[in-house]
């Protein structure tokens, strides 16, 4: 009978180590082995990596302006797409929890870009913001001078605008889940002790909505980071100083076969991401456990 139950138990873990395999192994050929060889990239130099180099190239990547560049760009379009992001959809999930009026309508005009082929709205607004664009013909008959709106620093906020777009539909259909997940006695009880809305909303709303705030953050961060694909596709590989992102510094690199610069920029941009979910995991478990 024991030794029934071991052939069990040996054929089951035996049975989920070949199911797992491909998956490691996929994992192991596709992201652990070439992590590995950027590594050693980012530490060499010459055809192949053939010699030594200490951290010149990390020394070479930081006083490159083009790097430099990227890195704030990324940083502040983080700061600002993501917390822009959280902030609004927060806010029209609350809005939509409430049942205002149209919030039904609403819910389907946020689906809208998680449908649409980024692409072709891409193409939209090229024409709509072009120097001889719908806009800037609207705004000459105002007699407002043209606006660079692709080519100048606002093509930021332009990026900034299409990147909530597209992330705040899905933010808010998290957010909404999380908010409805909230048992309405809490809010009776708070109510009755005579908790008023701002009470209610961080005492009660706001701690345990932490989890689903959190996932918003990192999809948001995420999103944010994909943005490469409009930035590219509004300004090309050398757009607008406002908008060039880290993005285009790895892809630029890669065109010019400097495989160490590359790889550097790469390890920094995984360190910043771990820092970035870490502390944003940090946060959750201090603000649920207050």
């Amino acid at each position: 009978m024991k030794d029934r139950r071991h052939l069990l138990e040996r054929r089951k873990k035996l049975t989920g180590m070949s199911l797992a395999a491909p998956v490691l192994l996929g994992t192991f050929l596709f992201f652990l082995l070439p992590f590995a060889i950027c590594i050693r990239y980012s530490f060499t130099f010459g055809v192949g990596g053939a010699y030594f180099a200490g951290f010149g190239n990390y020394k070479d990547v930081f006083s490159s302006y083009a790097f430099r560049l990227a890195a704030a760009n990324t940083l502040r379009f983080l700061a600002v797409g993501v917390v822009s992001n959280i902030a609004l959809s927060f806010f029209l999930a609350l809005m939509i929890k409430k049942g205002l009026a149209g919030s039904r309508f609403f819910r389907y005009i946020l689906l809208l870009p998680l449908v649409l082929p980024i692409a072709s709205v891409v193409m939209v607004l090229q024409v709509f913001f072009a120097e001889t664009g719908v806009l800037n013909n609207w705004l000459t008959s105002l007699g407002v001078p043209i606006v660079q709106w692709l080519e100048g620093p606002k093509a930021f906020y332009v990026l900034l605008g299409l990147y909530l777009w597209k992330s705040v539909g899905y933010s808010v259909i998290l957010l909404l889940s999380g908010l409805n997940a909230i048992p309405e006695e809490f809010y009776q009880t708070a109510a009755i002790e005579g908790a008023g809305s701002l009470q209610k909303l961080v005492s009660i709303t706001l701690p345990m909505m932490a989890p689903h705030l959190f996932l918003a953050a990192v999809m948001g961060i995420v999103n944010a980071f994909k943005s490469y694909r409009e930035a590219f596709l509004l300004g090309g590989k050398h757009p607008h100083d406002s908008i060039y992102m880290i993005q285009h510094f790895l892809n630029n690199n890669f065109e010019n076969l400097n495989y160490q610069r590359l790889s550097v920029a790469a390890i920094l941009l995984l360190l910043v991401l771990v820092f970035l979910l870490c502390g944003l995991y940090i946060l959750q478990n201090r603000y649920r456990e207050e």
